[in-house]
């Protein structure tokens, strides 16, 4: 499994329009496409702008690339969306997932 992890910025005063349009889903249809797992989306102050970090779990980079292109490290931002970031990370990082802890289930 795969983690793509990214950094968005914005204003106190854009963070809940913006964080509302994360909400359902952090990409439009992206729930449809073959490979993505599922998402976090984690939201701090940090002095005078809020930080987004978005995490999305896919089953590979073969399947990330699918939606990004073959530059699968450029960030994918909707346009709409850009209006309400200060500033943003125009890579995203990936990680290869190790261990998951989970109490319920035990490490996997």
């Amino acid at each position: 499994m795969i983690a793509r992890v990214w950094h968005g910025y914005t204003t106190p005063e854009n963070a809940d329009a913006y964080e509302a349009m994360l909400k359902p889903e952090p990409l439009p249809g992206i729930g449809k496409v073959p490979g993505y797992r599922r998402s976090y989306l984690l939201r701090r102050e940090a002095a005078s702008e809020v930080e987004f970090i978005t995490i999305l779990l896919w089953d590979s980079l073969d399947a990330i690339r699918a939606v990004t292109g073959p530059d699968h490290e450029t960030a994918v931002i909707p346009e709409q969306r850009r209006k309400y970031l200060s500033r943003y990370d125009a890579k995203a990082a990936h990680y290869e997932v190790v261990s998951v802890h989970d109490p319920a289930s035990g490490p996997r």
